[in-house]
């Protein structure tokens, strides 16, 4: 059995108070001045996950006690140094390969300086989460009552590696969409290949708002440290999957434009019994993509660096997208600003927006 180990971190001062009672009436700064000391450690054991071809695999969630503040802040080295020291432990526990969760694959270099320090496989997860990104796109945009092959759809930040495989898989759904970036010159490129592999016509916009404002389905995946999504750019009825981090949709969104759903990708349903050992806020046997790319690359029994560094391809995404399937891996539902989405909201999108 091929095992894998999972690097996560706490999403804010919250969760380490949750987790360490005692330092809870700590004031933050204080709090994260002292956590920034701790050294990785093994947070669970992750029991039972099965493929319908028989393979088995498990693993560990191995955490890094450092929050997102903390994470783009420090010096790189410091934190190479945590994710080195996190990478370690999984080689020592029996990882065959290790997979960045959340900011632990944005800061830096997306893995290739742990991967030369370590002996075994890394995978940033950004493969199956491009993959579950479109996917979730278009399945939420069916629920909400838009027929995919009539919709216009935009792509903000479609001049990056993420970017550009975003929208040469979704350019695969649907008959029109605007690309939206700050370089024409990687614009044209992107242009030219998509009207090169499919029927899609391709316009290419400078302006957010400009090339959002008759989309009905939106991916964004820039790597801006703002907002750039606001209530006033979307469409009424739209679907907005925003995968970057930090975000770049407005939570001003969610409160003012009830008729828009955002969703952050797709939920992934984990093929098996599986027991996580720890509560990441999932309904059960339930994962984020990144977490189901290591997971399926350890029941794969693959060898070696997957999506590693800041780009993904295409060839990337069609092989996860492949290797998903086989091992029983499916899209299980919706998260929105870090909460399940209901179906009561999307019978509210479609009801709001007329459908």
């Amino acid at each position: 059995m091929n095992r894998f180990a999972f690097i996560i971190h706490p999403i804010s001062p919250e969760d380490i108070k949750k987790s360490l009672k005692p330092l809870a009436i700590l004031p933050v700064p204080l709090l994260e001045a002292i956590t920034k000391h701790f050294p990785p450690f093994k947070v669970s054991m992750i029991r039972g996950v099965r493929s319908p071809t028989g393979a088995e695999t498990e693993g560990w969630f191995i955490g890094i006690p450092l929050t997102p503040r903390q994470f783009l802040s420090y010096p790189l080295d410091f934190v190479y140094k945590r994710l080195i020291q996190a990478g370690k432990l999984a080689e020592k526990l029996g990882a065959k390969i290790v997979g960045l969760g959340a900011f632990t694959s944005v800061v830096g270099d997306g893995g290739i300086t742990l991967a030369k320090n370590i002996n075994i496989g890394v995978t940033t997860g950004n493969s199956y989460t491009v993959v579950t990104a479109v996917e979730g796109a278009i399945e939420a945009a069916k629920l909400v009552g838009i027929n995919p092959k009539e919709a216009v759809a935009a792509v903000v930040g479609a001049g990056g590696s993420i970017g550009f495989t975003s929208a040469r898989l979704l350019a695969r759904e649907v008959p029109k969409m605007n690309i939206i970036g700050r370089s024409v010159e990687k614009l044209e490129k992107v242009k030219e290949t998509i009207e090169g592999e499919t029927d899609c016509k391709v316009e290419i916009k400078r302006n957010v708002s400009e090339g959002l404002r008759e989309a009905d389905i939106v991916l964004t995946v820039t790597s801006a440290m703002e907002e750039i999504i606001f209530p006033e750019d979307l469409k009424r009825g739209a679907v907005v999957c925003d995968v970057a981090r930090p975000r770049d949709v407005s939570k001003r969104v969610e409160e003012e434009r009830r008729d828009v759903l955002v969703i952050e990708g797709g939920v992934v349903a984990v093929p098996g019994d599986v027991d996580f050992g720890f509560d990441f806020g999932f309904p059960p046997k339930t994962a984020y993509a990144c977490m189901a790319e290591t997971m399926i690359l350890a029941l794969e029994g693959y060898e070696g660096n997957f999506t590693l560094g800041k780009e993904v391809t295409l060839e990337q995404a069609d092989t996860i997208a492949k290797l998903a399937k086989k091992h029983g891996f499916r899209l299980a539902g919706f998260r929105s600003f870090e909460k399940p989405v209901l179906p009561e909201r999307i019978e509210e999108v479609r009801r709001l927006a007329g459908r």
